[in-house]
């Protein structure tokens, strides 16, 4: 750029690891909110898990958004359009309505998710000391937004409405990352591939069909 050297050398650089793919099962997540220290926590991975939005969603939740008669959480922000990320309204499950209603009736601010009246910037410490109490590894934020997408792919709700839940533009994303996870997935073309050879459960050749 400033003209030292006539041309740039080739850098090797090596390979990107591959993404970390981790996900709780339903006791796993159940741990995690059991393991939470402060209610604040605790009505932050309920509504992680419940909304499958990101974490800065959550943190920027206001209770303006949250509407308890229409059973709708407003994820996205109307006076905040230069975000990048969409963010859906989702419907309000029976667990994040228990949970937001016991908070809302000692809410001190405008936040949804607060600790002495303040919003919280960051729930890394949080997230990380209910992980050790539950003794359980690799769990982050981002893996209850993942979490949510797995459990909804693994109940066969179509990869255009799991798209519309999280917020995707695009649900060939979505498709990508977590098609695999519907049992449905390559069925049809697993059949295709089926010689009707063996009886289904039967041990060989004795029981042609």
């Amino acid at each position: 750029k400033r003209g030292l050297i006539e041309k740039a050398p080739h850098i090797l650089r090596p390979p990107k690891p591959p993404p970390r793919d981790r996900w709780m099962t339903r006791e796993e997540a159940r741990a995690m909110i059991d393991a939470a220290a402060w209610p604040h926590a605790r009505l932050a991975m309920i509504l992680l898990l419940s909304t499958a939005a990101r974490v800065s969603a959550i943190l920027e939740l206001t209770w303006d958004r949250v509407d308890f008669e229409a059973g709708t959480i407003q994820l996205s922000d109307d006076l905040n359009s230069s975000r990048k990320k969409s963010r859906a309204t989702v419907p309000m499950n029976a667990m994040a309505r228990a949970a937001l209603t016991e908070a809302k009736t000692g809410a001190v601010s405008d936040h949804v998710i607060e600790y002495g009246g303040k919003p919280i910037k960051s729930l890394k410490k949080a997230i990380a000391g209910a992980a050790k109490r539950a003794k359980l590894e690799g769990i982050s934020a981002h893996v209850f937004r993942h979490t949510a997408a797995v459990w909804m792919a693994e109940g066969r709700v179509p990869m255009e409405r799991i798209a519309q839940f999280l917020g995707h533009r695009d649900s060939k994303v979505t498709e990508r990352i977590y098609a695999r996870f519907s049992p449905d997935h390559l069925r049809e073309e697993a059949e295709v591939l089926n010689l009707g050879i063996w009886a289904a459960g039967s041990p060989g050749p004795k029981n042609r069909l």
